[in-house]
């Protein structure tokens, strides 16, 4: 029975490790942009954009971003 205790060990040390590794990997979703389709105005707060972007266009979120003349409301999609 003695010399089976290292062997145990070993392998329970091994798996632990193992364990440990794996579920400090996460899993991250693609996010992309587009230029909100519905979205009037110029965008002066992200928030705003991100409820938008959020209730009105089924997105993750919104942020305001440049699209080359002003500012506009771009929402965020998992890719």
């Amino acid at each position: 029975m003695t010399s089976s205790s290292p062997k145990f060990y070993t392998i329970f040390l091994f798996l632990s490790l193992a364990l440990l590794l794996f579920s400090t990997w996460e899993v991250q979703a693609d996010i992309c942009r587009k230029r909100s389709k519905t979205w009037g105005d110029p965008c002066f707060t992200s928030e705003n954009c991100n409820r938008y972007c959020i209730k009105s266009e089924n997105g993750v979120g919104g942020i305001c971003m440049s699209d080359g003349i002003g500012f506009t409301c771009f929402c965020e999609f998992i890719c």
